[in-house]
């Protein structure tokens, strides 16, 4: 157990050097003056004729700076370095044909003859080992002093202070290009701006804010006014001088003239960034049209709102004055206000289930069928503004409770079928043509004797409401009610 667990710890170690190395983004590079300068002043100061810089992956040992060898690596297996990194310490060998570990290893016994080693720890900032810094010679020599040895961990460390540099600042670099890439993604564009010299600096999103071409003109100040709507240049420049007068934070919303995209509306805001006896006015801009275009739509949608609500309340207040002169008692006052106000409630259900100004014929017609079980109806969908579908909705109520009262709904048995058509587009006139027809009542109908006011109310909603007619006739099956309107709604 103990050993897996070793093992365990070993292998751990392993990745964590492998994924330290890969983060460096040093292995496979072009040779650099400055690790080529470290091998050749340590190779001249010890007197060796071979001093590598050496980083070793998974498979092989990469030389990054090779001072007096031409080979470029080797297999991790035929390494001495490898050592290094095993034992996380210092290796030197002055007797290399005495030590099991070499004496065999064909870079011993073959060509390159390496008689004495040294090699020192790369160490990573995390602790890693990604290597050595190593000299070699090909003749036995005497181990390295102390003072010596310390001497080769310094210029160890100088190599580590170096790619650690290159790592930041590759890090950096694509720092800034996943910056770059969020800000084209975003729509945002950062900008600095120097008052003195009126030079303006960009980055992000720019072509998607102003339009292609852009840097062109927004080189300057004076250039990105050139870039404002013409009716908002002023009031900008006088945000913006305000701001520089003063050394306050700048911020405003103004529209452009985008060459590919027209009118667009962009907010920007800045604030003084200020160094030693300089300040520069940094900031960001980001396109807002879409929010600006919905809070119009707001806008136009409580001023629709409140027009309806006005209308609505009129309404209420009519049938409330009108529906007191014709009722008998208290409580038939009561029963007919309450139906007429549901009827208003079922107009207002299909316009809250749609977008507040039109609303479907067929979901009215389910309302109504909900309140009025055994009324079947057939017919084009069709989008009705919101005048209309509550001169509808008015309408079959008052059919739908007459008709519960007086005829069909009265049995079991009675029924009504409404259905409703709409004339070819080429006919003239092209109206809209609906018919009530009430069957299986328990009495035969006869006209009334007197008009009602629900009559009135139904005539008032088909002619001034709807500019429309309407015809009734009592039948021995029921009452027929055939209303014609002027066809000027479109299918949903």
């Amino acid at each position: 157990m103990a050993n897996e667990r070793d093992e365990d710890v070993a292998a751990r170690a392993e990745r964590l050097r492998l994924d330290t190395l890969r983060e460096y983004r040093i292995m496979d590079t072009a040779p650099e003056p400055a690790f080529d300068r470290v091998t050749k002043m340590v190779a001249e100061l010890f007197g060796v004729p071979i001093a590598l810089v050496s980083l070793v992956d998974d498979c092989r040992q990469w030389f990054k700076s090779a001072y007096g060898l031409d080979t470029s690596e080797t297999p991790r297996e035929m390494s001495f370095c490898q050592y290094v990194i095993a034992e996380e310490r210092p290796v030197m060998v002055s007797d290399v044909l005495g030590d099991p570990r070499f004496r065999d290893n064909v870079l011993v016994t073959g060509d390159l003859h390496i008689r004495f080693y040294a090699g020192v720890p790369l160490r990573a900032y995390n602790g890693a080992i990604l290597g050595s810094l190593c000299v070699i010679d090909r003749e036995e020599r005497g181990p390295l002093t102390t003072v010596e040895l310390e001497r080769l961990e310094d210029f160890a460390g100088i190599i580590m202070a170096e790619a650690d540099l290159r790592r930041i600042g590759a890090e950096r670099d694509e720092a800034r290009r996943a910056l770059e890439r969020a800000l084209d993604f975003s729509g945002i564009a950062t900008w600095q701006y120097d008052a003195r010299t009126d030079r303006l600096r960009t980055q992000g999103a720019g072509a998607e804010l102003w339009g292609s071409g852009f840097e062109t003109m927004l080189a300057t100040g004076n250039g990105f006014f050139g870039l404002v709507h013409p009716d908002d240049r002023a009031a900008l420049r006088a945000i913006l001088e305000e701001s520089i007068a003063n050394g306050t934070p700048y911020a405003a919303e103004y529209r452009v003239l985008n060459p590919e995209r027209g009118v667009r509306w962009n907010a920007v805001r800045g604030d003084w960034d200020v160094r030693s006896d300089d300040a520069m006015l940094t900031g960001v801009s980001i396109d807002i049209t879409e929010q600006k275009s919905r809070q119009e739509n707001a806008n136009l949608l409580m001023r629709e709102l409140h027009h309806r609500m006005r209308n609505l309340f009129a309404t209420v207040s009519a049938i409330i004055s009108l529906t007191r002169h014709a009722a008998r008692d208290v409580d038939d006052y009561v029963e007919r206000i309450s139906s007429r106000l549901d009827a208003l409630n079922r107009a207002q259900n299909v316009l809250l289930g749609a977008n507040f100004m039109t609303g479907s014929m067929h979901a009215l017609m389910r309302e109504v069928e909900a309140a009025f079980s055994r009324i079947r109806w057939s017919g084009p969908d069709l989008l009705l503004p919101e005048n209309a579908l509550v001169a509808m909705a008015l309408l079959f109520n008052e059919l739908a409770t007459n008709a519960a009262k007086h005829g069909a709904l009265t049995s079991e048995g009675g029924r009504v079928e409404v259905r409703w058509s709409q004339d070819p587009e080429d006919s003239e006139p092209r109206l809209f043509r609906l018919t009530w027809a009430e069957s299986g009542g328990k009495d035969v109908v006869v006209a009334p004797d007197r008009t009602s006011f629900g009559t009135l109310l139904m005539e008032r909603s088909v002619r001034n409401n709807l500019g429309g007619t309407i015809e009734r006739r009592w039948e021995p099956t029921g009452l027929v009610v055939d209303i014609a309107l002027p066809a000027r709604w479109r299918e949903a």
